[in-house]
């Protein structure tokens, strides 16, 4: 991870965080999981938050992001999770009167931890494997038929 630079900050910051839907329902199957992934990357972009990974497995979401010292983690989750969730629920409707009829698609609740320089690629390569890891996890049978 290299130094980034502003006029007056020379800055190493990056985040790892983890959130979940209310209720943790298992909504994020595909087609919502991939759309989910490119309205979190648009904010992103528009927002100028560095999102350097973000994996989608159906009840939970992975993402690092690389920061500024001018915008906190809490901004950060802020600006995410009220954009996503308006966005999502406008277009996917039927979702939000399925599981969400609170009207929250998100918990409150997060998990942030910050990334040192020699954890980075373990790291990335944790959230890059999150998919691959719940898949295996949903194959394998949970309990034995008794008949």
């Amino acid at each position: 991870m290299k130094l980034q630079k502003n006029t007056h900050h020379v800055y190493r910051l990056m985040y790892h965080f983890v959130w979940i839907p209310k209720y943790r329902h298992k909504v994020f199957c595909e087609p919502y999981g991939e759309a989910l992934k490119g309205i979190i990357e648009k904010i992103g972009y528009d927002y100028n938050i560095d999102i350097v990974e973000l994996e989608i497995p159906v009840d939970h979401l992975h993402m690092v992001v690389r920061g500024e010292p001018k915008m906190a983690p809490s901004d950060v989750m802020q600006v995410i999770k009220s954009i996503s969730a308006r966005e999502f629920f406008r277009r996917y409707p039927e979702i939000k009167k399925r599981y969400f009829w609170g009207g929250k698609l998100w918990t409150q609740s997060y998990f942030v931890e910050t990334i040192g320089n020699a954890n980075e690629e373990v790291i990335r390569a944790y959230v890059q494997g999150q998919l691959k890891e719940h898949k295996k996890k949903e194959s394998i049978p949970q309990q034995f038929d008794l008949f």
